[in-house]
């Protein structure tokens, strides 16, 4: 690991509402932090609480021996980062990347880092700023495990759980894209749920208790399937995938009848009838996995 002195200072690139919620956690860590954001103005409460702002990304690097920088996406973490006086200060230096983006984003960014002498981790926060700092915090880590283990005491000021997903470098991303995959369809379904309550008559606070219902069930029902699906084979014992597709078809219904747009639902029956053409109707639902990604 490194040195207390080594621990003892950090620079953050990019000050969106993620970023700001990362510097606040290293000030309150005591941690010597220095700042820059593309856009001016946005450090000044951070500065009242004793961050550093530098005047140019070169210098906010060149500042401390890690850099963790969290911004909208790779093409904009690129344009701090590949022009070659950051590049230069980077190097033999290490970089901690909390962007979202892609696996194959991460694997390029990695390329470029070893071709310039810069220690390179991957990162992805799965948790919302106002966990930063806190015990709810959950980040995921990828890259090598001895330039981890380095950086760990100061990743670990930033709060709750990290999990180090091994030395692929891709893995973070991965991870990250799969569940917020299963966020944003969740919500997505959540949002088309209100609006056929709201055409029914019920207030999104009415059915606001029964859809945290809904959500304590899926846990255990996502860990089962879990199992069946490495196993190769999706139980429909309880609720074959036949019954799924009926009450969906419900879904849509009851949406249409409302003018409400079923797109979603209409893609989610399509493939249950999909797997049920392929014989599988004895089976469960997630037995699409199957229909979605054939290999």
């Amino acid at each position: 690991m490194t040195s207390p002195a080594e621990q003892s200072a950090v620079t953050v690139l990019g000050l969106g509402p993620m970023g700001r919620a990362l510097t606040g956690a290293f000030l309150n860590a005591g941690l010597r932090t220095t700042v820059w954001n593309r856009t001016p103005g946005k450090d000044h409460d951070l500065l009242r609480r004793g961050a550093t702002t530098a005047p140019s990304p070169q210098t906010a690097v060149a500042a401390a021996p890690l850099t963790v920088i969290c911004v909208v996406d790779y093409d904009a973490a690129d344009a701090i980062l590949r022009p070659r006086p950051v590049t230069d200060a980077l190097k033999g230096r290490t970089l901690v990347n909390l962007t979202a983006d892609t696996p194959d984003r991460a694997r390029d960014t990695a390329a470029w880092a070893a071709d310039h002498g810069i220690g390179y981790l991957d990162g992805a926060i799965m948790t919302p700023t106002t966990t930063i700092g806190t015990p709810a915090a959950t980040f995921l880590h990828s890259g090598p495990h001895d330039l981890y283990q380095r950086h760990r005491p100061v990743l670990d000021t930033l709060g709750g759980t990290h999990t180090h997903l091994g030395t692929d470098i891709h893995r973070a991303a991965a991870y990250d894209i799969a569940l917020l995959d299963i966020f944003w369809t969740a919500m997505t379904g959540y949002a088309h749920a209100l609006a056929v309550a709201r055409a029914e008559g019920i207030t999104a606070r009415e059915l606001a208790p029964f859809a945290a219902g809904i959500g304590t069930i899926l846990p255990p029902i996502f860990q089962q399937a879990a199992d069946e699906v490495d196993s190769g084979h999706v139980s429909g014992e309880d609720n074959p995938i036949t019954s799924a597709a009926s009450s969906m078809a419900h879904i849509v219904h009851t949406s249409e009848a409302h003018g409400i747009d079923a797109g979603v639902m209409r893609a989610a029956e399509g493939l249950a009838r999909r797997a049920i053409g392929r014989g599988r109707g004895t089976d469960g639902f997630l037995t699409v996995t199957d229909v979605l990604n054939p290999r």
